[in-house]
């Protein structure tokens, strides 16, 4: 009765404080304000759990004190445990000595000296934090100071010195890092790196993301021996059926590095936006239409590739074409018919002004789909084109295109044989800008024709034990009809037709090829398993022309992709020139992938059969390679190598390991890469060298995307 009445005694004081604070125990005395609880003692406060060997409480200054072996919950998020803790109710204070907290949902802990809370605030003075087992954890990070929000859950820790095992490998003066796994405006994961001819590179991504419809990401950067920059991607979701992206970026060149490298350009800078809607005609008009629309948009723009190279010290986002391509598509959908439009702007990043580049602003497309007639052997559609091919200086002009094909088709003896007729009809209208003088004006004219093609085709298949066996032969003739044309078409036909005049300004319009009498050969044949899946596929195909005195049989084609057995495969494409008597084309891929072991090796080569040139070379012959091997499920392994060949350039090279763990892992990679540059002789290339080493401390740097430090060593042929 008289701990019933001493337990109801402090409850009932509590009640007409501030906060409401319940005591249970196994025994409680009361002597001058003072409240003594020993034995499996438990304090209920709030949302917090509390237990305890003993505890004592003084009515006068309102402070509770729990001993012994204490563990404190709050909520379902953490757990503080420590020897001594002192809670004063109407200050909103509360402290432990020893301090130790686990956060559940991310398997942080730290353990440190004192831990003492004001409210919301949680201050911790000099400990260690860790995502490892306790009793023996791999990696620990040791702070004098840190502070925690328990609200926001984030955790700033200064002065803190990162150990593997016992061995110190960093110090970082400040750390901060979100126990909450939702998104949070912060500082992410910087980037350091060493260069021989670049310096010391720094890079510290900002994390910006105040409301749930956008975020934004900026990347200041730093190279003490060439310069200074920052790139930024902004991210927004506008409805629920569209999203898009900003990406900018500037760098300016220190003046001795432009000078030294003869750079073409001291400052590089550039953007790219993206735009994706799949219901934009509704939306924007607010019409209900059944049928399909989206626009997709990607606009990119840079002075140059420096642009792209400096946007990441990472070799995978070097630039290795020269090319832009600007790009807006529109389009509705329905059952019977496409409509859209589209635009492209093309920019060459070795030429000083685009001002000649021809663009496709706008091309406009109606396509009628497939319909059938007389119980569906009979099919035909419709689609027409109209491309605004223009440029700022030389001949512009407007092509529309129709293309209307019939097809008459049936199966017979059986259905062994099928046989098709095609009737196509084919026109193109070229209307020339007059505006703008060129070397050459040409007249508008159209270009009319008809042509014919047949086909025939057998497919047989046969089941065996183990495998199932499936052969297709083919063939396609095709022949001329009735044309008609005049002005452009008329004026240019026999020049243009000629090969050697392509490059003609008078002929970069006149893409009208002739219909010949030609006979196109086809094998196909299949092996599958008794489990549906494809063991071989082999295709042979030969064309033959009736009109040409010289290469009148074409080229042969080979195509192989065959499945040797569970753990290798084989891919092979070939082309034969008669005429030359050799391979114009190859390329083969092999790959093996069982125990651990992913190995790949590909090879290209091409003959174009021209003569070589100081500058220019017929053959192309590059290797690709690359071979992974994971031991287990610590340690892994891998290699890359690409080599032209024609050229004798090794083009990239890699080799590096991973050694993972539960809650660290630990990498090295070496990396050869070889990126184009534009300088002021003109577009050139560079080659790095790069050392990386990378550091997961799970969960807390995995959790934020990616490595915390990747050490980088770019340097060019001189070497590190």
């Amino acid at each position: 009765m008289l701990k019933f009445f001493t337990l109801f005694f402090i409850v009932t004081s509590f009640l007409y404080a501030i906060d409401r604070v319940e005591i249970y125990a196994t025994t409680i005395e009361s002597k001058d304000n003072i409240i003594k609880a020993d034995g499996e003692v438990i304090v209920i406060y709030k949302d917090y759990f509390l237990t305890a060997k003993s505890a004592i409480y003084d009515k006068n200054s309102g402070e509770l004190e729990l001993f012994g072996n204490i563990h404190a919950n709050q909520g379902d998020n953490y757990k503080l445990l420590g020897e001594s803790a002192k809670l004063n109710i109407a200050k909103k204070e509360r402290s432990f000595k020893p301090f130790y907290m686990l956060e559940k949902q991310s398997e942080v802990w730290i353990s440190a000296d004192e831990g003492c809370a004001v409210d919301k605030e949680l201050e911790i003075k000099s400990g260690v934090m860790s995502g490892c087992d306790p009793h023996d954890p791999l990696w620990q990070m040791q702070f004098s100071s840190s502070d925690y929000n328990t609200d926001s859950k984030w955790l700033n820790i200064y002065n803190a010195r990162i150990y593997i095992y016992d061995i110190p490998v960093l110090y970082i003066p400040y750390f901060g890092y979100s126990l909450d796994r939702s998104r949070r405006t912060g500082v992410l994961t910087p980037t350091i790196g060493m260069s021989d001819i670049e310096g010391f590179y720094y890079e510290q991504p900002i994390y910006i993301a105040e409301q749930d419809w956008w975020d934004l990401e900026l990347k200041p950067q730093i190279r003490t021996k060439r310069g200074q920059g920052i790139y930024s991607n902004f991210r927004f979701v506008d409805s629920k059926i569209s999203q898009g992206e900003l990406k900018l970026g500037y760098f300016r060149e220190k003046s001795s590095y432009y000078s030294k490298q003869k750079l073409a350009n001291k400052s590089h800078y550039g953007y790219n936006f993206k735009y994706d809607n799949v219901d934009v005609i509704n939306q924007w008009l607010s019409t209900s239409l059944s049928g399909q629309s989206g626009l997709y948009i990607d606009i990119k723009n840079m002075n140059d590739v420096d642009y792209i190279n400096l946007s990441s010290n990472d070799t995978t986002s070097s630039a290795t074409s020269k090319q832009l391509l600007s790009r807006a598509n529109l389009f509705y959908n329905t059952d019977d018919n496409y409509f859209a439009t589209y635009f492209k702007y093309y920019k060459d990043l070795a030429k000083v002004s685009n001002s000649d580049t021809l663009q496709k602003l706008p091309t406009f497309q109606y396509h009628h789909y497939l319909k059938t007639l007389f119980s569906d052997h009979v099919v035909y559609n419709l689609d027409m084109k109209s491309d605004n091919i223009y440029r700022q200086e030389g001949q512009s002009v407007i092509q529309t295109d129709l293309n209307i094909p019939v097809t008459l088709h049936g199966n017979f003896f059986d259905e062994y044989l099928n046989l098709a007729y095609k009737a196509n009809i084919y026109a193109q209208y070229s209307n020339f800008s007059k505006e703008i003088e060129s070397e050459y004006e040409p007249d508008d004219g159209y270009f009319a024709r008809n042509y014919h093609t047949v086909t025939a085709s057998t497919q047989v298949s046969r089941a065996f034990d183990k495998f199932t066996h499936v052969m297709n032969f083919g063939s396609m003739y095709s022949v001329g009809g009735y044309e008609s044309k005049n002005g452009f078409y008329e004026e240019n036909e026999e020049f243009c037709s000629d090969p050697e005049n392509k490059n003609e300004p008078r002929c970069e319009f006149h893409n009208i090829t002739d219909i010949e009498e030609n006979l196109q050969l086809d094998f196909i044949h299949y092996l599958y398993s008794d489990s549906g899946k494809q063991i071989l596929y082999q295709r042979l195909a030969q064309s033959i022309s009736y009109e040409k005195t010289q290469d009148r049989v074409g080229e042969l084609e080979h195509e192989l992709d065959y499945q040797i057995s569970k753990n290798i495969k084989l891919y092979n494409n070939m082309f034969y020139n008669y005429d030359e008597k050799k391979l114009a084309k190859v390329l083969n891929k092999v790959s093996f992938r069982a125990g651990g072991f992913n190995v790949a090796l590909s090879h290209y080569y091409k003959n174009t059969f021209l003569d070589r040139t100081s500058t220019y070379s017929p053959y192309t012959s590059y290797i690709t390679s690359s071979a992974s091997y994971t031991y287990d499920s610590h340690y892994s392994y891998k290699v890359k190598y690409n080599y032209d060949l024609e050229t004798n350039l090794k083009k990239s090279a890699e080799v590096g390991f991973m050694y993972k763990k539960r809650c660290w892992d630990f990498g090295m990679r070496y990396l050869e890469n070889n990126r184009p540059i534009l300088t002021a002789d003109g577009s050139t290339s560079m080659y790095d060298r790069y050392l990386y080493f990378t550091l997961n401390l799970k969960p807390i740097i995995s959790s934020q995307g990616g490595s915390l430090y990747d050490w980088k060593l770019p340097g060019t042929t001189q070497g590190i």
